[in-house]
């Protein structure tokens, strides 16, 4: 199948590219910095997801995966959510397509995070839940995942510290934060296996939403 993801030079857009080649799929990532995958299935086309004028991929897609994001604030509107849509809308006339996945926030649910940051995945996710219904009927699988704590160089200022690193994994019911390639893993299921589970958020966080004390 040809596969569009977002964001794949590094973290878990980068994962999700590389389980579909692995797998033995055609891929074409967009990311703003240059590529960090070689494959020989693999393009790479460098832009900023933003641009009203994306590049097209050098086949239409079955598959389209949107995992490309920012962390920073002033940003997090225009990047997570406004240009995810545009993304989404660019591909979902596909003949081809068969499924689409958002990667969204375990934040989008709880809210535990920058103020900016929380309203665009959630807003991510509403937008998917949306297009589940404009797609349905084209037989289309629409679903996202909503992470907690992954092991990606975006959080190294929490996985070289010692002492955060311990503080977050404690808030977990497992007691650990997940690898990107489970991510990914979960990512390549809903998209490519999964024929039935269409408009819904999938929570990947260890079972950080479920952990509480309970006082009696």
């Amino acid at each position: 199948m040809n596969v569009v993801v977002s964001g794949t030079s590094s973290g878990i857009g980068r994962a999700i590219a590389r389980k579909f080649l692995a797998e033995g799929h055609d891929v074409c990532g967009y990311d703003v910095r240059p590529a960090t995958i070689v494959h020989a299935r693999y393009k790479h086309l460098v832009c900023d997801i933003r641009s009203e004028h994306l590049p097209q991929p050098p086949a239409e897609p079955h598959v389209v995966v949107l995992s490309a994001g920012t962390l920073e604030e002033a940003d997090t509107i225009d990047v997570n959510l406004v240009a995810t849509i545009r993304f989404a809308q660019a591909f979902a006339a596909s003949p081809k397509l068969r499924s689409m996945l958002f990667i969204a926030s375990a934040s989008a649910r709880n809210g535990a995070e920058f103020p900016y940051y929380v309203a665009s995945k959630a807003g991510v996710v509403g937008y998917m839940k949306n297009l589940a219904l404009s797609l349905a009927s084209r037989g289309i699988t629409c679903n996202s995942i909503s992470p907690g704590g992954v092991i990606t160089p975006a959080n190294d200022h929490i996985l070289r510290s010692e002492k955060l690193y311990a503080q977050v994994k404690a808030e977990t019911l497992l007691g650990k934060w997940a690898e990107a390639s489970e991510v990914a893993d979960l990512a390549y299921f809903l998209t490519v296996t999964n024929r039935s589970i269409t408009g819904e958020d999938i929570l990947m966080d260890n079972g950080e939403m479920l952990k509480s004390n309970f006082i009696w």
